[in-house]
Formats: structure tokens, sequence, C-alpha cells
């Protein structure tokens, strides 16, 4: 009789041990997934309008869908592999490389927004000085400065006729023209357009001549681009020694992985092992870092 109360008291605490624990599991689950949705609906939301800066018009519920699938993915490519029945180590390795690609995977979209804003930016700088030529030509001519705006808007190519095209366009809704120049400095965030912008308002203030102001503007962009081009003629073998340096370690692990998969298994299935390619992967992230950071230079 008491070899069966002993019993029922012991599978009693284990069940409700596991029931305590699932429930707690069940809880996290929960939470995790809300947050993610959250975070999700956020990342789409704040996404799709920097698209819209860059004249891309994307929803937030596919930017946030497709963010959902890619990080999955991305998860279940490290976990799988690495998943493993006997080995707790390769398993909690796999989880946090999981989620660290997911997380990473998350980041994406608005690293592509980034980049491309810069090369919009990189282009508009390069069309500013030819709008500049033009309205310089168009003001000579005895046209007003919103006139100049129109014949860009005509002449020019994108990106720089779409937004002088806004610019026009908020004035005519009621914008003033000092508020519409300064929304279209916000929305290019380009020096070269600040000093373009500043010298407008300047000289609208203070009656300056306009031609020779967009004349020696042109000019200091056109020096300024000449120097950028030798910078960045200069420091492309820091750039590719950079990325080779970095790629390296990863490159020859996987294809380690693939041509001898029954000796990185192993080592891939340890702690020690895991351990090492995290240091690694911390020492490259470490050097692209640096080597960046040496190759970058303000003009």
């Amino acid at each position: 009789m008491n070899l069966t109360r002993e019993a029922i008291f012991y599978w009693g605490a284990i069940a409700a041990v596991a029931t305590a624990f699932f429930s707690f599991a069940l809880l996290f689950v929960s939470a995790l997934n809300e947050g993610a949705d959250n975070y999700a609906t956020e990342m789409g939301r704040e996404t799709s309008r920097q698209f819209e800066d860059v004249f891309m018009f994307v929803s937030p519920a596919k930017i946030a869908n497709l963010g959902r699938i890619a990080a999955l993915t991305a998860f279940f490519l490290f976990f799988i592999p690495l998943f493993s029945f006997t080995s707790a180590a390769s398993t909690i390795a796999g989880i946090a490389l999981g989620l660290g690609a997911g997380a990473f995977v998350f980041t994406l979209p608005g690293r592509y927004v980034r980049i491309l804003r810069d090369r919009r930016r990189t282009k508009f700088n390069e069309q500013l000085v030819e709008a500049l030529g033009t309205m310089s030509n168009a003001l000579r001519a005895g046209f007003s400065i919103n006139q100049a705006f129109e014949s860009v808007v005509e002449n020019g190519e994108k990106p720089i006729s779409q937004e002088f095209s806004v610019l026009l366009q908020q004035m005519r809704v009621g914008l003033s023209f000092e508020d519409a120049l300064a929304s279209l400095d916000r929305r290019v965030a380009s020096d070269d357009l600040t000093l373009v912008c500043t010298s407008i308002d300047i000289a609208r203030k203070t009656g300056g001549n306009l031609t020779e102001i967009f004349d020696r503007i042109s000019e200091t962009i056109r020096g300024r681009m000449r120097i950028e081009r030798r910078v960045r003629t200069l420091t492309a073998q820091g750039r590719l020694q950079g990325m080779i340096v970095s790629c390296m370690p990863i490159v020859l692990g996987i294809a380690m992985t693939v041509l001898k998969p029954d000796v990185m298994k192993p080592f891939l299935m340890s702690l020690k092992g895991m351990a090492c390619v995290g240091v690694t992967l911390a020492l490259v992230l470490a050097g692209w870092l640096i080597i960046r950071k040496i190759i970058k230079i303000e003009v």
C-alpha cells in the first residue's frame, strides 16, 4: 500500500512538473509569436514608408509576410543540419545560429532600402550638376525660380525630375516655398542639395544673384565628385581584400563540410567545435568592420 502511494505521488509529481513545463513553454512561444508579429508589422510599415521615399510602393503586409518567410527559412537552414538527438550542444548551437540568422534576415529589407537610397542619392547628386546649369540658363532667360524648377522636371531624368515634381506639387497645394524646399532637402538627404537649398533661401531673402551662385555650386560639386572618384579608385584594392578575407573562412568551412562531412560533422556537433566557429565568425566580423573603417574616407 505504501509503495502504491509512493508510486502515485512520484508519477503525480512528474505529471505536475511536465504540465508546468509545457504551460510555461506554451506561454513563452505565444509571447514570442506575438512579439514577432508586432515587430514584423511595425517593420513592414516602416520599410514600406522608406520604399515610398525612393518611389517604390510595396504594401506593409507584403513586406511583413516576406520577412516572416525569409526568417523561418534562414532558421531551419541552420537548425536542421545541426539538430541531433544525441548531442545537446549541437542542437543548442543550431537553435542559436538559426535565431541569429532569422534576426539578421529580418533586417535585410531595411538594409536594402538604405542601399537603394544611397544609390539614388548618388545619382541625384550627379544629375544635380546638370540641373543647376539648366536652372541657371532659365534664370538668365528671365524665368522665375518656380519656372526653373519646372524646366528641370521637363528636361531632367529620374530621380531628380521626380523630386522636383514633388516640390512643385507641394507648392501647388498650398505649402510655402521655404517649407517645400526644406521638405525636399529632408527627403533627399544630400549635402550638395542642402548647399543649393541654403543658397536659394539666402538669395531670396538678400537679393543675391542666383545664376552666379548656381555656377559656383556646380563647379564645387564637380570638384568634390572628382575627388570622390579618385578616393574610390585608390581604396578599391582595400575593399576587395576585405571582401576576400571575410568570405574565405566561410567558403572554406562550407567546402570542407560538403567534401569531408565525416570529418566536419563531429567537429560541428561538439561544444568546442561550435565555440571555435563562433569565435571565427566574431573575428571575421571584427576584421571586416576595421577594414571598412579604414577605407571609408569622407570627402
